[in-house]
């Protein structure tokens, strides 16, 4: 996906992926899908791997879509673009608050920490007591078996351990950059890369 492997992504020690990780975009990234993207994992095993994009915000309300889901939803209550494949269909992400037994929760699947997979059939009103906040997403990233290491090798992404604010993080958050910043050097010096649109124009 990058025009090349990032030096940076490959010269440095990484976590493997792991449902409840990230994968952060190289600086270089040339994909319209993926670019200064940030994905968090679901799904990781033999048959493949399957993750949100966290950072893409589209213009549509969640309560424009799924009304009684509004009220889990954390700020900005919009949609969130999770990949290029089934636009049609939508899932949730939330934190769970730190008081609440996830594992003891029937529509809570944890993915790492606090964060976890809402099963959608689930009563959203009764959700709020459980809930920091939540994402709506429609779409979703798919990897097939062992693509996504080898585009990890090649330089495409750095994978890192996911926090509860990159969940939820206010709209005017870089969660991309901030991302980086967290990461060993010289991971941070990254943060400021202008991307390859810039680059090329």
């Amino acid at each position: 996906m990058s025009l090349f492997a990032h030096t940076s992504f490959r010269g440095i020690e990484r976590s493997e992926p792991a449902p409840g990780m990230l994968l952060i975009s190289a600086p270089d990234m040339n994909s319209d899908d993926f670019r200064r993207s940030v994905v968090v994992l679901i799904d990781h095993g033999q048959q493949g791997t399957f993750g949100v994009v966290i950072n893409d915000i589209s213009e549509q309300a969640v309560a424009n879509v799924l009304p009684e889901w509004a009220l889990c939803m954390a700020k900005p209550q919009a949609v969130f673009i999770g990949g290029p494949l089934f636009p049609e269909n939508a899932l949730v992400l939330g934190v769970a608050k730190p008081e609440v037994d996830i594992d003891a929760a029937p529509y809570l699947n944890r993915l790492a920490n606090r964060i976890v997979h809402v099963d959608m059939r689930a009563d959203p009103t009764a959700l709020v007591h459980e809930l920091e906040g939540a994402r709506f997403f429609v779409g979703w990233a798919e990897w097939a078996p062992g693509q996504l290491e080898h585009e990890i090798e090649c330089g495409d992404w750095f994978v890192a351990p996911c926090l509860p604010g990159d969940i939820i993080a206010p709209g005017k958050v870089d969660v991309w950059a901030d991302a980086l910043k967290r990461q060993p050097m010289p991971m941070p010096l990254l943060s400021t890369h202008p991307g390859y649109d810039q680059e090329e124009n």
